[in-house]
């Protein structure tokens, strides 16, 4: 059984080759790539940035938990994952999140990556501030923190 992961939040930007370098192997014939962008709308706003902040141990403890469950909820035999979050200020077109499986089939793939978003979406403590072409910025409304 072979797993594989790198878990992180940089405060510089973030590139795909780093994910893509660390899942390639010839164990793998799927590789899917979720690379989040930062988009120039928003509820009807003209975005020109955005800020993200977050809690980084609690970011990576999520980020790990999210992991594992996915782990044991797939039970697949041999997987790579990377997850990389960026932190502080992205324009439009930057990356804020890249998520890279490699796995070996395209179905276990896809599952493992979008369980991953999705989990992550709704529950890691990372806090978007959009920044409009009017000068205004707004912390958008998270999930709440979930405990227990």
């Amino acid at each position: 059984m072979l797993h594989a992961k790198i878990i992180d939040i940089s405060k510089e930007k973030i590139d795909i080759a780093k994910a893509k370098k660390f899942i390639i192997s010839s164990k793998y014939g799927a590789s899917i790539y979720f690379v989040g962008t930062v988009r120039d709308q928003n509820n009807n706003k003209k975005v020109t940035g955005i800020t993200y902040d977050s809690h980084d141990a609690l970011v990576i403890k999520s980020f790990e938990e999210i992991y594992k469950e996915a782990e044991t909820k797939f039970k697949l035999e041999s997987i790579a994952v990377f997850i990389e979050h960026i932190k502080g200020y992205a324009a439009l077109g930057d990356t804020s999140i890249i998520i890279a499986v490699g796995c070996k089939h395209r179905a276990q793939a896809y599952e493992f990556s979008r369980y991953i978003i999705e989990e992550i979406k709704k529950r890691t403590p990372i806090w978007k501030k959009e920044h409009y072409t009017n000068e205004e910025s707004v912390w958008l409304k998270g999930n709440p923190i979930k405990t227990g």
